[in-house]
């Protein structure tokens, strides 16, 4: 079964991961086929497993999660964040970091007083030496600075359906 499993997983999660809208599903669904393909093959010592017969497994896997997903909706509030990829997180905060680096001193200063260090503005007023008011200008300036020079992105599909 070892050598099936070597031999056949990479197209039984190629079908499942193509009709999943995530990675963790489709793993899941996929670990849940072989479980299952191992527990017919002990019951029926004349079973000999195949790809075909595992992707039809994984097919009935799949019905079987889609069913399950209707019986239980998924409350809004528990909705995964964009930025659940770690990988995502990291490039955003490398770009993100790159492009403060590309701003004039005082922007680069009051953007990270205020969004990284978490600042209220009158702490960071203080901090650059301003008025409040002259604080809040320089951040609509800085905003502006950053998202001018923040490189332009393609949007990227959300993986739920509809339009992006």
């Amino acid at each position: 079964m070892l050598a099936v499993y070597d031999q056949a997983l990479p197209e039984v999660y190629g079908f499942v991961v193509r009709r999943c809208t995530d990675r963790r599903t489709a793993e899941d669904v996929t670990s849940e086929t072989f479980l299952a393909a191992m527990d017919s093959v002990r019951r029926r010592r004349e079973t000999e497993p195949t790809t075909p017969w595992l992707i039809g497994i994984a097919r009935h896997k799949l019905a079987d999660h889609w069913r399950r997903a209707q019986r239980t909706p998924e409350p809004v509030d528990n909705l995964p964040e964009r930025g659940d990829d770690p990988w995502d997180t990291e490039l955003d905060r490398m770009v993100a970091h790159h492009t403060l680096g590309q701003l004039s001193p005082v922007h680069r200063s009051v953007l990270t007083l205020r969004y990284v260090d978490d600042l209220p503005v009158g702490e960071c007023a203080e901090i650059l030496g301003r008025t409040v008011g002259a604080t809040e200008a320089l951040l609509t300036r800085a905003k502006r600075a950053f998202r001018a020079a923040y490189p332009e992105t393609q949007p990227q599909p959300s993986g739920r359906g509809g339009h992006a």
